[in-house]
């Protein structure tokens, strides 16, 4: 009988790859949670803007240049990925904020919000009716149902409550429906 040891990678925590980066700024362990973290991030951000890539990639740029200001003082009351979306949502408010205060409109595009095993014309009337809800409620709906964030997460990025996020997520889901049933009509009008 042979002995084989298996060997598995396996990859360090978040909490050990922050605390590399603020004691010794281990450049390794920061790339490790940006490959980790940015393509969630990265998603969540494009979707909160309407599919705008050059803004998403922007935002997300800002994130990680706050996030690594800040990283000595997150404490771990939530996970890492929640304090970055929280980061994410925060910079992508302000940016469309600056961009209306210079006149500037996000031309919604589609064609770049991922959706996936969706029918395209579904997939653009959803799209389209998520990104015309109401700030909150997009951002609830965002978090919870694309994301997948639980309500006291999403609580935690926002600094609201659980039963707020809740009233939100049951309201965006009604503004919703509304919408799509109404583009279903209108479809089914036009032929």
């Amino acid at each position: 009988m042979t002995n084989t040891t298996v060997r598995v990678a396996v990859d360090p925590p978040d909490r050990d790859l922050v605390e590399a980066v603020i004691l010794t700024g281990d450049e390794d362990a920061f790339r490790q949670l940006y490959r980790r973290h940015t393509p969630r991030l990265y998603l969540f951000v494009l979707r909160f803007l309407g599919g705008a890539e050059m803004d998403a990639e922007d935002v997300v740029q800002e994130v990680w240049l706050q996030a690594v200001r800040r990283l000595d003082g997150f404490r771990w009351e939530a996970r890492l990925e929640t304090w970055l979306t929280a980061i994410g949502l925060n910079v992508a408010r302000d940016h469309l904020r600056k961009r209306y205060r210079r006149g500037e409109t996000l031309a919604l595009d589609v064609t770049n919000l991922p959706v996936p095993d969706q029918p395209v014309a579904e997939r653009i009337d959803l799209d389209t009716a998520i990104a015309t809800l109401p700030d909150g409620y997009r951002t609830v709906l965002v978090l919870h149902d694309v994301e997948g964030f639980k309500h006291r997460e999403i609580a935690e990025a926002l600094g609201i409550s659980p039963g707020t996020s809740k009233s939100q997520l049951s309201g965006a889901r009604r503004v919703l429906r509304r919408l799509l049933s109404s583009v279903e009509e209108e479809n089914h009008a036009t032929y």
